[in-house]
């Protein structure tokens, strides 16, 4: 069987949500966290380890809640997203409280991830169809179609809002064969009467195609990825233009570029599944209720594990 890889970015400080480790919130029926009902739907469509992006800080508690649990199941290694982790030359300014955002988190699987990955966001909650989705391409035999053959899993954006505030999310085009022509990472989209759009500071809305795709940051990637990232955050801390404070280095941006410059192809898997997830802190009571009604339907067993 070919080995294949769930990679979970859960080590972002969720600055919305009002205490606590969102990532690991207990939120299924029987405490579960978001991140087990996507390891269960991961393995289920066929990845065989899973690799946990975490600070190194929560790294017991991380361990009791979830990672001792799949450890049980499946191979289990852990990366580590620290601040300070910045290539040779380049030190953080001192007032900068948070990591460097998606692209270094999955920079930090370098040497630890040598197969075809997957990556996701711990806190989001994504349904099967993608899982399946992009675990068929990553297995598929095929010739590339560039150099870097990746795919995403395209939500349609009204299954993707916040009934609690502005998301963000990367707006994404397409060209006529279903593959990413560019993608736009685009902050504070909310509902907007029967549609989205984005919450402008003087209260207008610029609106949005509520059908059109978004990442969820659902990536279906190969790990000579990882190089590029590591060339590529040289490149982005020496913009002078670069704000030190809040900066991040996303993998949206990363790969859009790549797509433009004709380097990589990024096919487009479309699922409709309703994506749910913990933003804010009052997102947390619907999720438990979205959780109890996917048991009694049947969609999960009543024990995950």
């Amino acid at each position: 069987m070919k080995k294949t890889t769930l990679v979970i970015m859960a080590a972002g400080i969720g600055s919305r949500f009002g205490g606590g480790i969102k990532q690991l919130e207990p939120l299924g029926p029987n405490g579960e966290v978001i991140m087990e009902y996507s390891i269960h739907d991961a393995l289920e469509a066929g990845f065989n380890k899973v690799v946990f992006i975490i600070r190194r800080e929560m790294e017991d508690y991380f361990k009791e809640v979830v990672g001792n649990k799949i450890a049980g199941i499946c191979e289990v290694a852990y990366a580590y997203q620290d601040m300070e982790a910045l290539p040779a030359g380049f030190k953080n300014h001192p007032d900068r409280k948070k990591p460097w955002g998606t692209g270094q988190a999955v920079l930090s699987c370098k040497g630890i991830v040598n197969e075809p990955f997957m990556v996701i966001n711990a806190d989001d909650y994504y349904g099967k169809e993608a899982f399946k989705s992009i675990h068929e391409f990553l297995v598929e035999e095929k010739a590339p179609v560039k150099k870097y053959d990746f795919c995403m899993a395209g939500f349609i954006l009204k299954n993707t809002l916040s009934d609690n505030g502005g998301v963000t999310r990367g707006v994404c085009e397409a060209n006529d064969d279903g593959y990413l022509t560019k993608v736009v990472e685009t902050s504070n989209i909310v509902k907007y009467g029967n549609s989205a759009g984005i919450a402008n500071d003087d209260g207008t809305v610029d609106q949005l195609d509520e059908n059109c795709y978004v990442s969820m940051n659902m990536w279906g990637l190969t790990p000579d990825f990882i190089d590029v990232l590591e060339n590529g955050f040289v490149k982005f801390l020496s913009n002078p233009n670069l704000n030190q404070l809040k900066g991040e280095y996303l993998l949206p941006t990363v790969i859009g570029e790549l797509v433009e410059n004709g380097e990589a192809s990024v096919k487009i898997l479309e699922t409709n599944d309703k994506w749910f997830g913990v933003t804010y802190g009052e997102d947390k009571y619907a999720v438990k209720d979205a959780f109890l009604k996917l048991q009694a339907d049947g969609v999960y067993p009543k024990t995950l594990y």
